[in-house]
């Protein structure tokens, strides 16, 4: 390839980065968001939490990102950029899996550390933050590595918007060279390289934060077999 269609290429990569972080970004904040209102003690906060998740994991992220970038400018006038339509229905989308994630990691705490805290009388914030969340929050890095690799692949949709990211980039490299097989060889490992580089910055991440809470993980055993707690009890986990 000419210097300028890899300098198309790298523009590509650039936009599909930004993309996956701010995506990435607002899909974690829904997770936290709505996860932990899944275990709110208030049954109508369950339900809406739950009502958003089961929408926005029902439908399609290809039709979400029509619907937010063709169908929102017409029933709000709302016109939105390629990258923050693109980042509204990613991050909405991931979102609603990332919230379950995060309601399973909460729930998987030993219950009589939940009983503990109201019995030192703490608030359900202060349950959440000191007991919930620094056990839970570990729990939550490998899922999450996972639906991070998926939200890198599902940034490749944004190019049905005509937004220039590493898939759109290819794909005007191909017409011009009229050579596929290279063209997407090369985004595939581009896509590769990307992931890769995720998922060892995840596991570096919950290495660190395994050691916080005094577990290391070790090979051959499942992040739910390290160190669980032998005692249960009787109680609600809600915050």
């Amino acid at each position: 390839m000419t210097s300028g269609l890899w300098e198309l290429v790298l523009k590509g990569i650039w936009v599909t980065v930004q993309l996956l972080v701010l995506s990435a970004l607002l899909a974690g904040a829904v997770s936290f968001v709505v996860g932990i209102a899944r275990v709110h003690r208030l049954w109508i906060v369950r339900f809406l939490a739950g009502f958003y998740t089961e929408v926005f994991r029902g439908t399609s992220a290809l039709i979400m990102i029509f619907w937010v970038f063709f169908v929102l400018p017409i029933a709000f006038g709302w016109q939105l950029v390629p990258l923050w339509a693109g980042t509204l229905a990613l991050g909405l989308t991931y979102g609603a899996y990332g919230s379950e994630i995060v309601r399973g990691a909460l729930n998987s705490v030993d219950k009589a550390q939940v009983e503990g805290g109201i019995a030192l009388s703490f608030t359900p914030w202060q349950r959440l933050r000191l007991i919930l969340l620094p056990q839970a929050v570990p729990e939550m890095i490998p899922p999450f590595s996972n639906l991070l690799i998926e939200l890198l692949k599902g940034t490749a949709l944004v190019s049905v918007m005509g937004m220039g990211d590493l898939t759109f980039s290819g794909n005007l490299v191909r017409l011009a060279l009229q050579e596929s097989a290279e063209i997407y060889t090369y985004i595939l490992l581009i896509y590769f390289v990307i992931a890769f580089l995720l998922t060892r910055l995840m596991r570096g991440l919950e290495k660190k934060l395994k050691a916080g809470v005094g577990e290391v993980p070790e090979k051959g055993v499942s992040q739910g077999e390290l160190h669980r707690p032998e005692t249960t009890g009787v109680g609600g986990g809600a915050v």
